[in-house]
């Protein structure tokens, strides 16, 4: 319910609006209304509001459009090699620059410095934001003025980094966040929601961080990750698209709700998804966690591996998520490149250099164990000239499978102008404990869409092979 104030004369309730007729509906878009908007609803358009009016209107009469998708820019920061990407947040709006974790759980942003906002609220605690968290602490008295990050009776929860694999308590609170919409081929308005649930970290977490990050930006599987808190708020389907550009100078995309994925010249690759089920792994994977949580990364089911469309000889029970959570394949934007379980990454190895016995290789650069004279391998449109990795993927009736290709661009990393490497790094005997976390580079210049309502992932393979990169998106902004 919302509730308007119209030129001193009162209050106009939801309910009343819609018996205003239509000259009345139009008289109340021309005041400037002041809209108390509750907890998760959004502000559409400002100076507009959402009602149902009853007989006809003309076209102009009525609510405009809800949106069917939102943008974010992404880049690369060249120093850590860390996705970053800007939202607006807080009463008034400031930009926010984050990094961004695809499997973290929520949004975290530093409240210890410089956190200013009229619409900041803490979570209670029992409340239901903090109760779909997963909470598993309460703050009943904090020592200090009440400010961001420190009130009595607050739902707290663990912040994590990463990068230094370091967490902390943390105050969970909601405050007003701002994303520009789009129709998928364009970005269009900026549009309000309040009520985003974020975690309120110290100054401290943002160690390791690319410079000028005030956070972190979480797209977990969880009902506080941030595509389901936009898909509940502004009634979007509940999934997203990523698209990673190799360079450090131009921006990928992230697209959330339901859109087109419409690159330069033209190219929509919504209609050229392959999918695979994304699958639950039911114990956490984070590195810190209430027990009890269930995982909010990414998994998909790897079956095998292929070379030269010959089979990998792995331990395929490694690929297997187990009831404590262990083994399968997951996604991540905090690795760079792709680790594996140490068998699997000797299989592998092994595999790779004998389709490429015929060429020579140089000396090792770590963290890289195979690396070849760049002149030797030749290229193509798809980066070195190397046989494919095929990722063979079980389908969602288990009989059946769909092959997800890593080509020379995204299975080798230039180290220097003469020397490439194959771009996978051993992860231990005993890694994550997930078998196989698949990294960044194996994912730059690919679309990925995570569709969490219909658990399943849709993905592209390479967009070099139609001369496209995930900066090929069109950032001009249409009215």
């Amino acid at each position: 319910m919302f509730s308007s104030r119209v030129l001193g004369q009162g209050r106009v309730s939801g309910r009343n609006i819609s018996r205003v007729g239509c000259w009345g509906w139009i008289a109340l878009q021309k005041l400037d209304l002041e809209l108390n908007v509750a907890v998760g609803s959004q502000s559409w358009v400002s100076g507009w509001v959402q009602a149902r009016v009853l007989g006809s209107c003309p076209d102009s009469a009525k609510t405009p459009p809800r949106p069917r998708a939102f943008l974010l820019p992404v880049t690369k920061d060249a120093s850590t090699k860390q996705y970053v990407t800007t939202i607006y947040q807080r009463t008034p709006l400031v930009p926010v620059k984050l990094t961004i974790d695809l499997g973290q759980r929520f949004l975290w942003v530093d409240c210890e410095k410089g956190y200013v906002s009229k619409s900041y609220k803490p979570v209670r605690c029992g409340s239901i934001p903090c109760k779909r968290s997963l909470s598993g602490a309460c703050v009943e008295s904090c020592v200090g003025p009440p400010s961001p990050g420190c009130n009595n009776n607050t739902c707290s929860h663990t912040p994590y980094n990463p990068f230094i694999r370091t967490s902390t308590g943390g105050e969970l609170a909601q405050d007003v966040v701002s994303l520009q919409s789009t129709d998928g081929s364009n970005p269009r308005k900026y549009l309000s929601t309040n009520g985003v649930v974020f975690d309120c970290a110290p100054h401290s977490l943002l160690e390791g961080l690319a410079k000028g990050v005030k956070g972190i930006l979480g797209l977990g599987n969880g009902y506080v990750g941030f595509p389901t808190q936009l898909a509940n708020a502004f009634s979007v389907p509940r999934k997203f698209a990523i698209c990673l550009t190799s360079s450090t100078t131009s921006r990928g995309v992230i697209f959330f709700g339901d859109s087109p994925y419409v690159f330069l010249p033209g190219m929509d690759y919504s209609k050229r998804l392959v999918y695979t089920p994304l699958l639950k792994n039911p114990v956490s994977t984070s590195g810190s966690y209430y027990e009890g949580e269930p995982s909010t990364d990414y998994f998909i089911g790897v079956a095998f591996i292929k070379i030269h469309s010959i089979v990998v000889p792995i331990n395929t029970t490694l690929l297997n998520i187990t009831k404590d959570g262990k083994g399968g394949t997951k996604i991540s934007t905090v690795e760079p490149y792709t680790k594996l379980e140490t068998s699997i990454y000797n299989a592998l190895t092994k595999a790779f250099v004998g389709a490429l016995a015929n060429v020579p290789m140089m000396k090792p650069v770590a963290p890289f164990k195979v690396c070849y004279n760049k002149t030797s391998l030749g290229s193509n449109q798809v980066g070195p000239g190397v046989p494919p990795i095929e990722l063979v993927l079980r389908n969602k009736n288990a009989t059946t499978y769909t092959s997800w290709f890593i080509w020379g661009a995204n299975s080798m990393v230039t180290v220097n102008n003469d020397v490439v490497c194959f771009g996978f790094v051993d992860g231990g005997v005993e890694f994550e404990p997930t078998s196989i976390v698949i990294g960044t580079h194996q994912i730059e210049d690919n679309l990925l869409q995570f569709d969490i309502a219909n658990k399943r992932l849709g993905f592209t393979s390479s967009l070099l092979f139609d001369e496209i990169t995930c900066a090929n998106f069109n950032f001009t902004t249409k009215a």
